[in-house]
């Protein structure tokens, strides 16, 4: 009976020992940290947004990318100021502006004095979380008309982190502010990235600049990350080329309708 009942035991042990049991108990890999991703989104993409898509997290770029934006319109308010700043939005619009009588511009000029400070920064705090949400959804709907199965919280991670180009691109505009003689600053393209900083702009077709200006080097960058981090969530149910087919087609089509508001508004 004692060397029944060893054996049992030892029956008993082998099978708590089986390989698929002690794979279970073996401890999984650590994932990225947050700093980790941080660098990982500029210098590996596809292994960072391959940790993201097992984990999505979205706070800690989002408030690097909000506090880039409020230390961007903190500097202009500070070194250029916004009599200067309304100053060249009213060039960018004066066809419309000779249309308006004295007490009209007057006015005009007292209600920018007063939404414009508001607009920056309400702006640079609200803007990046609501927009990622739009942009989100946006994307869901795209990969879902492939078939892609993707959950909205893996969207919003991959475009909350996709995003940090911009907070970069917010802390160049920074360094150009302090290094640049404010007067000589252009809101309109502070970083000349992109085709529209070789062609004038109160000069030629509104709708071609903005459409040249809107083509630059962090919104291909962004675009190519979104594409990247839509991949690796979807896994084998999305090609690369399909997901960024699905970054394009809307961004392509808010472009158009943003150009052609410009050529129309100014």
């Amino acid at each position: 009976m004692i060397a029944e009942r060893r054996d049992g035991q030892c029956c008993t042990i082998c099978l708590n020992m089986s390989p698929e049991n002690v794979a279970s108990t073996e401890p999984q890999p650590a994932g990225m940290s947050e700093l980790s991703r941080i660098a990982g989104v500029f210098f590996e993409p596809s292994k960072t947004f391959r940790d993201i898509a097992q984990r999505p997290t979205w706070l800690v770029p989002m408030i690097l990318i909000v506090l880039a934006s409020l230390g961007f319109a903190y500097t202009l308010s500070q070194r250029v100021g916004w009599e200067r700043v309304i100053q060249q939005q009213n060039e960018a619009a004066s066809s419309r502006l000779q249309q308006m009588s004295p007490e009209q511009r007057e006015q005009g000029l007292a209600m920018q004095r007063k939404i414009l400070p508001v607009s920056f920064f309400g702006g640079a705090l609200l803007a990046p979380p609501m927009m990622s949400v739009v942009v989100a959804a946006v994307l869901l709907g795209m990969t879902a008309l492939m078939s892609a199965g993707l959950r909205f919280k893996n969207v919003f991670a991959a475009v909350a982190w996709a995003g940090l180009p911009r907070m970069l691109s917010a802390i160049l505009t920074i360094v150009v502010l302090f290094l640049k003689n404010p007067d000589e600053f252009n809101l309109r393209n502070p970083l000349a990235f992109n085709l529209g900083a070789f062609m004038d702009p109160n000069g030629g077709s509104k709708f071609v600049y903005a459409l040249a200006t809107s083509l630059d080097l962090f919104s291909i960058w962004n675009m190519l990350l979104l594409a990247t981090g839509l991949k690796a969530a979807a896994g084998k149910k999305l090609t690369f080329t399909g997901a960024l087919v699905a970054v394009l087609v809307p961004w392509g089509i808010l472009t158009l309708c943003g150009a052609a508001f410009a050529a129309a508004f100014s």
